[in-house]
């Protein structure tokens, strides 16, 4: 599982696909150096859906994951074919 990072006005999240589920490992804000969130354990880390309703103003920023999720899925099926 490798892990991905996307950025959206002025937000950075580090996440990994886990069996078709995205696992959000850091958010934090470009300007400051805390994270926002960080994931003690990876294994553990919450999903997408989760995150988006933890952190509801940050939508921008789940809804970059979840283009960047749905492109690497259809580009996956389209080269399996």
């Amino acid at each position: 599982m490798s892990e991905r990072c996307t950025e959206a006005v002025g937000w950075v999240a580090r996440w990994r696909l886990d069996h078709h589920c995205v696992r959000i490992l850091l958010v934090r804000n470009d300007s400051e150096v805390d994270p926002l969130f960080s994931a003690a354990v990876p294994a553990a880390a919450p999903d997408l859906a989760e995150m988006r309703e933890q952190y509801p103003k940050l939508s921008e920023l789940w809804d970059a994951i979840r283009g960047e999720y749905w492109a690497e899925v259809f580009t996956a099926q389209e080269n399996s074919c």
